[in-house]
């Protein structure tokens, strides 16, 4: 029996249970589409486009729609200013994990980055303010963090999240993964509702 050949056949049937896994998985959670890889401007159009179209089908309102989809490219933005590689000392592109899922009454967009672990608790702060504030307070903090500058070398100090708060009328779901010393995968979890 050729040895080679029967490897590959078992890479082949595990990547067919894995394939399939992940399609019961996506039907499951109601997930309608996800990227992994590079979050360049070509493939936030794509995205955002394939979003629409699907949105369309399911004669979701005008004003869900914008939501959905000023949410989206808000998050793909964050993945591509934000994001870090798993070594520093590499140029790798800044690579994201990007899915919508569409239940009965909302939409939810989830991505996912590596972060270097020491802008965990930086980042953690900002969202648990983000989170603690109603929409008049996101308002108020997003006016003083543009008057007052405070940018960071990469181009905001949240004000992406707060943004994104604003537009979802929900608290921000997040984690950390940690994969090791260096480096932890960071999962921001934005629901927009069909009724808010």
């Amino acid at each position: 029996m050729d040895i080679n050949n029967l490897n590959s056949q078992q890479d082949g049937h595990s990547f067919l249970d894995f394939a399939y896994q992940l399609y019961r998985t996506m039907k499951t959670n109601e997930i309608s589409l996800v990227y992994e890889g590079e979050i360049t401007q070509d493939i936030t159009k794509t995205f955002t486009a394939m979003t629409e179209k699907s949105m369309a089908k399911h004669e979701e309102s005008n004003a869900v729609q914008r939501k959905v989809f000023n949410v989206m490219v808000e998050c793909l933005q964050n993945i591509s200013k934000h994001a870090d590689s798993m070594a520093e000392d590499t140029e790798e592109e800044r690579r994201g994990i990007v899915m919508v899922s569409r239940g009965d009454d909302c939409y939810n967009i989830i991505t996912g980055n590596v972060i270097r672990n020491s802008k965990v608790p930086g980042l953690t702060e900002n969202l648990e303010q983000v989170n603690s504030l109603d929409k008049k307070g996101l308002s108020e903090l997003f006016k003083t963090q543009m008057k007052e500058g405070r940018l960071s070398d990469k181009g905001g100090a949240g004000l992406g999240l707060i943004d994104i708060a604003k537009k979802t009328g929900s608290t921000l779901g997040y984690q950390f993964k940690e994969i090791n010393d260096e480096v932890s995968f960071f999962i921001l979890t934005s629901t927009i509702h069909r009724n808010k």
